[in-house]
């Protein structure tokens, strides 16, 4: 995962499949609370998941401001390129 669009791709397979949603449906526009019906069980469910996939340590503070899935694969980017 080197660029946004790996990111991006990487994060709708890993939401489609922990939260059965539609891949259609993850788009860097969509709202995680609003349209997306996370919850902040869910957000901690994904920073998890963003770890293990990452293999590197991912700051909850990190991802406390993310609104959107764009928000989460930009928090992604930084977290991989630093």
């Amino acid at each position: 995962m080197e660029n946004r669009e790996q990111i991006l791709a990487a994060i709708q397979e890993l939401m489609a499949e922990m939260f059965e949603l539609d891949k259609d449906d993850i788009t860097l526009e969509a709202r995680l609370y609003q349209d997306l019906d996370f919850d902040s069980i869910d957000a901690v469910d994904m920073i998890v998941r963003l770890k293990e996939m990452t293999g590197k340590a991912v700051k909850p503070e990190d991802f406390k401001t993310a609104r959107t899935i764009g928000d989460v694969v930009e928090a992604v980017y930084k977290m991989v390129n630093a």
